[in-house]
């Protein structure tokens, strides 16, 4: 039996959330990618961010708008489906990471969002 190409392993390149809020505060921005499901993201997510569940990332991909000329950041809750959705834009010559313990991480820091405040359950 096959994977899907969206189950998470291995590890990819991270920045920790004090650095991507410092990044997102500065001149040229980093784009953002939370691949969270819908409910996640309307739970709240961090300013600016786009947004396409990790299991329609490689169809929604196109529609996302994002620069080949400026890094990505992908989010997820806890830094798991981050890692297949950093692959997949690292393997179509984006500049990817993504953030360290996930949303976890930003909600333990008290970073701000857009949406409702606070976690949502999922993975």
């Amino acid at each position: 039996m096959r994977m899907p190409w969206w189950m998470p392993f291995g590890s990819v390149p991270e920045i920790d959330a004090h650095e991507l809020q410092a990044r997102l505060r500065g001149r040229a921005p980093p784009q953002v990618l939370d691949v969270r499901t819908d409910a996640e993201w309307r739970a709240g997510h961090i300013g600016g961010a786009l947004h396409a569940p990790v299991t329609e990332l490689k169809s929604r991909l196109p529609s996302l708008g994002l620069d080949r000329n400026r890094p990505v950041v992908a989010v997820c809750r806890s830094a798991h489906r981050s890692i297949p959705a950093v692959r997949v834009l690292r393997s179509l010559g984006f500049d990817a990471v993504q953030l360290r313990q996930g949303m976890q991480a930003w909600w333990r820091e008290g970073l701000p969002l857009e949406g409702s405040e606070g976690p949502a359950s999922g993975s």
